[in-house]
């Protein structure tokens, strides 16, 4: 039947072709008047334009242009000798352009048919492929080539660290892929759809894979952008493909990572696009397949404000959990897992690490592990100790330090002033973050950096730790200004500004912590996109700015009041840094409480004052010749 089918197609477009090239052929022919020779000659000078030529295999010449009679233009014809075309060539009347071999009729109807034979056979390939299914005509008319992903995972639960009440959630959702008699029975229906929503890296995807892992079921896994083509109808088709699938391998988990991409919210004031059409199957779908069919359907966000409120009723994704950025407790046992399949020192303290690394992510504490090892690897050493987690914290944090970078001595002495005035807002300030290091080794775009931390973690801040925030950003530039004056203040600043400028403008307009009262003026997704018109008037806008400018002054003040009365502590630190380059949070607290420079910024400036020495008095080369070009024998 197929084939019966093709030849009939092929006939069909066969068909097709010759008469379009028949017609083409002479309509572009046309009506021309044909002239001999007698007659060329009376009506030269009507003629207009060039005269094409034209000659036949047999020695004949066909003239072909346009005259003009009666202000109308018409074509012409006319069959030469050679005597009689030279005649009329040195009349001087037309100019003339000799032309190309005319050939008989049917070549001349093979060369127009050639283009369309071109495009023909282009569209039945296409035509052909999309019948079939195959090949790239296939991929991009519907039939999806690339199936869905079926696998097996082997991640289990003791895999997953940190994040045991979400655990907890996902314990009876692996109990109904492997007991589905036993809610069946009690009438209890499972949730068909889990959202998991969180900030990158939390371990949304890991958590998927362990259940699938701990019920030992088949794992559908697909991205929400690889439901989106160019042309619509292909999204919808490949969530057909993937629940069809799903079903088949039942029980079983299909996985829809980035979920954002496909299911956002459905806009009705635009046409039916892609986007919605791909929604639209994927709620058909969920609604489609019966509450105990063994398929579960998860999936992960980070924006789950933008997805559509038909996805997230229940029947759909029934269950949302949130999983959060861990906190101390997490952070340490996420390390701990992490460190099982390394050759770590046992000195190590993780709960100090973890302390170090508040706002890390799974994912980013599993990068700085893997960090330190590779740079114990390069240093061809054995064992991590924790010089190496320090590093491997600072290059995720910063990227790697910038060792080579020449910094003049006036450049070593605005940096350290300056990390010394964040340090020291850190210091001073009753609700700022706890000083953990600080540093005036170059990493990335930034010249050197202070890293504090929340003295107690909370999901919660105050309008006071706020303020104190904002302070601390601005302890840099405020250290500038009282040593060097407003005059010489630098560009150091610039990435200090723009974190306390966002915070500040988060309490304008979110939180309410301003004299604008309660209202929130930006949603977080408007925000996102960067909208700031449009949402509230210009009269609104302009309060906004001034009071986002006030309490930036504010915090300000603050910082340049507490350097002022603390210019001895900044000295002592900014010394510090300027001898050690790096000077961590118990060194900090040592001048803070002794009022004096430590142990090892004392015997580091002894040790440099001898080498200064040595150095002048030329005892010291700073280019030490090569071992075996120190003597020669003549």
């Amino acid at each position: 039947m197929k084939n019966k089918r093709k030849i009939f197609l092929w006939i069909l477009f066969l068909a097709v072709l010759i008469v379009i090239g028949v017609v083409l052929y002479y309509f572009q022919k046309g009506t021309v008047t044909k002239w001999n020779y007698d007659q060329l000659c009376q009506n030269a000078s009507s003629i207009t334009g060039q005269v094409s030529v034209k000659v036949t295999s047999n020695g004949v010449y066909v003239l072909e242009g346009y005259y003009t009679s009666a202000g109308k233009i018409y074509k012409f014809m006319a069959v030469l000798d050679e005597k009689d075309y030279y005649s009329f060539k040195g009349l001087g009347i037309a100019d003339m352009m000799l032309g190309y071999e005319e050939g008989n009729t049917w070549k001349q109807l093979l060369v127009s048919l050639i283009p369309t034979v071109l495009i023909v056979v282009f569209y039945i390939w296409m035509f052909s492929s999309m019948m079939k299914g195959g090949g790239m005509g296939g991929n991009m008319f519907g039939n999806n080539k690339q199936r869905p992903r079926e696998t097996k995972s082997d991640v289990k639960f003791k895999n997953v660290a940190g994040i045991n009440e979400e655990k907890q959630e996902l314990v009876e959702i692996v109990d109904y892929l492997k007991n589905p008699n036993k809610y069946a029975q009690m009438g209890a229906r499972v949730p068909k759809g889990v959202l998991m929503e969180g900030p990158p890296g939390t371990g949304k995807t890991l958590l998927a894979k362990a259940v699938a892992g701990e019920a030992n079921v088949a794992f559908f896994s697909m991205a929400g952008s690889e439901f989106e083509e160019m042309f619509v109808g292909l999204g919808a088709s490949r969530v057909r493909d993937l629940f069809s699938d799903a079903k088949k391998a039942a029980p079983c988990i299909i996985f829809i990572d980035e979920i954002d991409a496909v299911g956002r919210k459905r806009n009705s004031s635009m046409g039916l696009g892609t986007s919605e059409q791909t929604l639209n199957q994927l709620l058909v779908e969920m609604d489609g397949f019966g509450t105990n069919s063994g398929v579960i359907v998860m999936a992960a966000t980070n924006r789950v404000d933008v997805l559509d409120p038909a996805l997230l009723r229940p029947g759909r994704f029934d269950r949302t959990i949130q999983i959060s950025l861990p906190d101390i407790r997490e952070r340490e046992a996420i390390l701990k897992l992490h460190a099982n399949n390394k050759s770590v020192s046992p000195e190590i303290d993780w709960k100090r690490i973890a302390e170090r690394t508040p706002g890390f992510s799974g994912a980013q504490l599993e990068n700085v592990l893997n960090e330190a090892a590779i740079l114990v690897v390069r240093e061809k050493r054995k064992m991590i100790t924790i010089n190496d987690i320090d590093e491997a914290i600072d290059r995720v944090v910063g990227g790697p330090a910038k060792k080579s970078r020449a910094m003049t001595l006036k450049d070593k002495q605005i940096v350290s002033y300056h990390e010394a005035g964040h340090a020291l807002i850190g210091l001073k300030l009753r609700s700022a973050s706890k000083v953990q290091k600080v540093t005036i080794i170059p990493r990335g775009n930034a010249g050197g950096y202070t890293i504090m931390t929340p003295k107690d973690e909370s999901n919660f801040s105050s309008k006071e730790d706020l303020h104190a925030a904002i302070a601390g950003y601005l302890g840099g530039r405020a250290a500038e200004e009282v040593i060097f004056g407003k005059d010489n203040i630098t560009t150091g600043a610039h990435d200090d500004l723009d974190k306390a400028t966002n915070i500040s403008r988060k309490m304008v307009t979110q939180f309410g912590m301003s004299k604008l009262g309660l209202t929130k003026y930006l949603t977080m997704a408007e925000e996102a996109y960067g909208q700031t018109k449009g949402v509230y008037s210009d009269e609104v806008a302009y309060k906004i700015d001034q009071e986002i400018s006030n309490m930036l002054d504010e915090c300000y003040k603050i910082a340049i009041k507490i350097i002022n009365e603390n210019k001895e502590l900044l000295e002592l630190i900014a010394e510090s840094l300027r001898v050690l380059e790096t000077i961590t949070a118990e060194q900090i607290d040592y001048i803070n409480k002794n009022n004096k420079l430590p142990n090892e910024v004392i015997l580091e400036k002894e040790r440099k004052a001898k080498e200064d020495k040595k150095r002048e008095a030329g005892e010291i080369l700073e280019f030490e010749p090569d071992a075996d070009e120190g003597d020669t024998k003549n």
